[in-house]
């Protein structure tokens, strides 16, 4: 039985090119689009593939479209929401893949994306792991190449003060050349190809972040270990994005679960990276950011939500700082 109480169907002994991890959360109505792309891609490029699909206590009938449409795959029940890096984790016994895909429920991938990415680290050997370029629904392309957050650069972007530093290594600074593939700090996790044996080195996800921050955790080990983190041009995902927390009313009303979610594993990241120091600025950059986002309001008359939205921002950082001991412990 798994980590998250439920059970385990299908599971069989065989060794593959790939095994890809889909974790579900009331996507039930992407399921296919995204399982069957996927398998089109592994078919055009002759890699066997295996598919385990974890899903989170989904409400909307996705287990019962498992159970019916997806025998072929190894599924994991799980009878409540763990989280989207703890879901991750409870698939890696069954893994027996080469190469580990994560990939999104809302993430597409091209007839040739499996093709070429397996072929990048068969040929590149200090490549632990890799994303791909990221298109929204529309075509309009998202960061896919990204930098390390600090407290300092969050601030930044925050505060809306980026362009009176520009010396400043932004999170998503988007000016670089998408046509090239690259090293950097860390790729979005859903499209993220790994070595097996990367993950057999170093773990997979700190089992502490319920959602957000994971895959830039587990890119600082993977790049501590010694191994590259490669952005790959050569192929495009279409990721719609937000779908999970679309479907859930809690998490959807007003944003204040996600924002809430977002702050903690903020907290938590900034703990185990930079310390008590690293919070203390946090917090500190935190505050003056939304000090500077409400005057800014004031003077442009958008005053009542906005300066609500900051304050309650603010009040949420406050109370998670002391919920999580400072950021060590996580709350869910």
């Amino acid at each position: 039985m798994p980590p998250g109480g439920g059970m385990i169907l299908n599971a069989e002994r065989e060794e593959f090119t790939l095994t890809a991890i889909v974790v579900n959360y009331n996507t039930r109505d992407l399921l296919h689009r995204c399982i069957g792309n996927l398998r089109s891609s592994a078919r055009a490029a002759g890699a066997s593939l295996q598919v385990v699909v974890v899903d989170n206590a989904s409400r909307d009938g996705s287990a019962e479209l498992l159970r019916r449409d997806f025998a072929d795959c190894e599924i994991v029940l799980n009878d409540t929401n763990v989280g989207f890096g703890r879901a991750n984790n409870q698939a890696l016994p069954l893994v027996r893949g080469r190469y580990l895909l994560l990939l999104n429920t809302d993430a597409f991938v091209a007839p040739d994306s499996i093709g070429t990415t397996v072929r990048y680290l068969d040929e590149h050997p200090r490549c632990g792991l890799l994303g791909v370029r990221l298109i929204g629904r529309d075509g309009s392309l998202q960061p896919s190449c990204r930098y390390f957050p600090t407290p300092w650069n969050e601030f930044l972007v925050r505060a809306g003060l980026a362009v009176w530093f520009p010396g400043t290594r932004l999170i998503d600074d988007m000016h670089w050349d998408h046509a090239a593939s690259r090293a950097c700090d860390w790729v979005p996790g859903c499209y993220y190809l790994v070595r097996k044996n990367v993950v057999d080195a170093v773990g997979l996800f700190d089992p502490r972040f319920f959602l957000y921050y994971e895959e830039v955790d587990h890119c600082r080990a993977v790049k501590a270990a010694g191994w590259e983190v490669i952005f790959f041009a050569g192929t495009t995902v279409v990721h719609i994005g937000g779908e999970s927390a679309r479907t859930d009313a809690e998490v959807t009303r007003a944003g204040s679960q996600i924002d809430a979610l977002q702050i903690e594993s903020g907290l938590l990241y900034h703990r185990k990276h930079h310390g008590k120091r690293g919070v203390a600025a946090l917090m500190m950059l935190t505050a003056a950011g939304d000090a500077l986002l409400a005057l800014k309001a004031l003077i442009k008359g958008r005053a009542g939500r906005e300066l609500k939205s900051h304050w309650a921002h603010t009040l949420t950082t406050w109370r998670l700082l002391r919920r999580t001991g400072g950021g060590l412990v996580p709350t869910r």
